[in-house]
């Protein structure tokens, strides 16, 4: 089984051929594409786009890089989204959500706060609607694990992770799986390729965060997209020295635990995880 658990797929960067992208994505085999929203405007759009095609799943919430712009009110607003399409098949988690203390100007002061306010207001939301949530982690371990310790969070996915390997079992000890995508691939990434092949894949998701963070091969053209999940676990496997399907099984073993509203898709065919 093929997923791509973070995907950006309403990005403008896809707006002159979001459709060949999908299709590329399909070919490839993808069977499940997850687009977090990032912000309020985008709640609709991120739902539309996941119900225009079969392989497509959303998640609702404040990406910490636009709470500066967000009020109150955008929180309200959220709870609302998640109250009418509580019971929207494609809904699958809360996010993306989370800290972001590596832009300097949003991770000290006023603006520190306020994401950490957002981020204790969401968390409060995916208890409330019994979801998991999608982590934006960045230089930020320590402090979302202590707002994790306080709310009984269905678990989720730490997304792009890059931590250490002590806070990687933190964050599997409160029931998430961490996200491995294109940072993986450059063999620059020294911490990143360890926790790729030292940690269990019965804790690993794979994604592609596109257009962002492209692998190694697609570095000049920049933009990546879903289809690039099946190199990328060819990447892990080869780390890992197993083979290409075990990673690609396993992961989406990991993926439908901690994100059971994919719970629909084929199941899987074995229980074998690494």
């Amino acid at each position: 089984m093929r997923l791509d658990t973070h995907c950006h797929l309403d990005a403008t960067e896809f707006d002159p051929d979001r459709q060949e992208v999908i299709g590329r994505a399909q070919q490839s085999g993808i069977q499940a594409i997850v687009i977090p929203a990032v912000e309020h405007a985008n709640f609709e759009r991120v739902r539309a786009l996941a119900h225009s095609f079969e392989q497509g799943f959303y998640a609702l919430g404040i990406h910490p890089m636009y709470v500066r712009h967000a009020s109150e009110h955008h929180i309200e607003q959220l709870r609302l989204a998640l109250a009418t399409y509580r019971d929207d098949p494609k809904l699958v988690a809360v996010g993306e959500i989370g800290l972001d203390f590596f832009i300097p100007e949003i991770s000290v002061g006023v603006e520190r706060a306020k994401q950490e306010k957002f981020y204790e207001a969401q968390l409060s939301l995916a208890c409330e609607f019994d979801l998991p949530v999608i982590l934006h982690v960045r230089r930020s371990q320590d402090v979302l694990l202590k707002y994790l310790r306080r709310y009984s969070v269905r678990g989720g996915i730490a997304h792009a992770f890059n931590g250490s390997m002590q806070q990687a079992h933190q964050f599997i000890e409160q029931d998430f799986a961490l996200g491995f995508g294109g940072a993986m691939t450059f063999t620059r990434a020294l911490q990143i390729r360890r926790l790729a092949t030292e940690l269990p894949l019965s804790a690993i998701v794979l994604e592609t965060d596109a257009p962002d963070i492209a692998p190694a091969w697609m570095v000049d053209s920049r933009r990546n997209e879903p289809s690039q999940v099946i190199p990328i676990a060819r990447c892990m496997a080869q780390l890992r020295e197993v083979t290409e399907s075990l990673v690609l099984e396993a992961t989406a073993h990991t993926a439908l635990r901690v994100l059971p509203g994919l719970a629909g898709l084929a199941s899987l065919k074995t229980d074998r995880v690494a």
